[in-house]
């Protein structure tokens, strides 16, 4: 029987009839890294989201300040193919930036119906210090010793330490199930 995955095209290619099953020699299995990858990002924006709260901001608003403050003048044409957001969201979000100082919005200077995008001084330090709280996770994730060996110790290393052994327990749990065990 195949699977949606392997119907969308999207599934890793079956191992060569020689090659040892990674799930032999214990390594985590394609559902693992996906797993993982959703704790890992839960955990990187996590940081962001807790300081963007003071602000009364969302991973939105993170969003359009990142890209607004590496991409000084970007239209907001750009930004939408970007974000990949509609129009209305982003005018949602912009309306609240512009209006408390972090975002400032001017004219083309070809087209003056072009609305150029900048960081204000205020908004580049916000995108700064949102930036500085993800680079240090990834510097600890990347440095953590046990994270050299393949991307899911990378991605395990990404999520809190503290929450490392609850994210192990639930995907045994998983994979438990999956080996006709009980939940």
């Amino acid at each position: 029987m195949t699977s949606s995955a392997q119907r969308d095209g999207i599934a890793p290619p079956a191992p060569a009839p020689d090659a040892p099953s990674r799930r032999a020699e214990g390594a985590l299995g394609s559902d693992d890294l996906i797993e993982l990858l959703f704790f890992a990002y839960r955990d990187f924006v996590g940081d962001p989201d807790r300081i963007l709260a003071a602000y009364g901001f969302g991973r939105a608003h993170h969003r359009v300040l990142h890209f607004v403050d590496r991409y000084p003048g970007l239209t907001i044409a750009e930004l939408l193919d970007i974000l990949r957001i509609t129009k209305q969201s982003l005018n949602r979000v912009l309306k609240d930036l512009i209006g408390q100082g972090y975002v400032a919005q001017r004219p083309g200077p070809s087209d003056r119906r072009q609305r150029l995008l900048y960081c204000t001084e205020t908004g580049a330090e916000l995108a700064a210090d949102l930036t500085r709280v993800q680079a240090r996770r990834l510097a600890r994730a990347l440095a953590a010793p046990d994270a050299r060996g393949s991307p899911e110790d990378f991605l395990m290393a990404m999520i809190e330490p503290e929450d490392r052994a609850a994210v192990r327990r639930l995907m045994a749990r998983r994979g438990a199930a999956a080996n006709g065990g009980g939940a």
